[in-house]
């Protein structure tokens, strides 16, 4: 490619660090930003400005948000006495997306894998854990992934909150994992919407 000037090649180098993205399309995405009118440009460098300075995470379910508490957590109207555990922001964004739930989140960041050195000090789980210690909530649903990671922090969570629940003496809180619908190793951000409504409105007693 030493036939483009030096900071064309510079933009297809970064582009094409991008999960997704090969040479071939980081090339195309440089000469189409090059083309592009200036303030389109200017337009999709400032975005990328902005989603590094203003996004962190909710203080509350540890959703992606650019203010403390994030949209979700922010609404009233959607019901606060159950939580949806899931281990990250697309897992929380496919079920959303299905229209089948409609309570609060807690996002794990993770799944436990003591093979990679992920126990339960290297995922939310202490928050979690103080959350249900609060007052209103009935249910816990675990939306973990069906794969050996998933299952096992699945089991983890709910022997967990039995214990909790026991020594708090809270025994009305269900705890339930989503229901069958979803292949065994898939990846939720994957699974269709109508597939993800059925796991939601099926979901069992762990």
């Amino acid at each position: 490619m030493n036939y483009y000037p030096e900071s064309i090649l510079k933009l297809i180098k970064s582009l094409s660090t991008l999960p997704g993205i090969g040479r071939k399309t980081a090339e195309r995405l440089a000469l189409h930003i090059l083309h592009a009118p200036l303030h389109e440009a200017q337009a999709i460098a400032s975005d990328i400005l902005e989603l590094k300075q203003k996004v962190t995470l909710c203080s509350q379910c540890f959703a992606l948000s650019d203010t403390e508490h994030c949209r979700i957590c922010s609404n009233v109207n959607r019901d606060g006495s159950i939580i949806c555990v899931v281990e990250n922001p697309t897992d929380m964004a496919a079920i959303e997306k299905s229209g089948a739930f409609n309570g609060y989140y807690h996002i794990l960041g993770g799944a436990l894998s003591p093979m990679d050195g992920i126990g339960p000090d290297e995922i939310r789980l202490k928050e979690l854990f103080a959350r249900v210690c609060g007052k209103g909530i009935r249910e816990v649903i675990i939306a973990t992934a069906t794969d050996v990671e998933g299952e096992a922090t699945a089991s983890y969570i709910a022997d967990t909150i039995r214990t909790i629940t026991d020594n708090i003496k809270k025994k009305c809180l269900i705890v339930s994992r989503i229901a069958s619908g979803i292949p065994m190793g898939g990846d939720l951000q994957y699974v269709d919407q109508v597939t993800m409504q059925r796991a939601m409105e099926g979901r069992h007693g762990f």
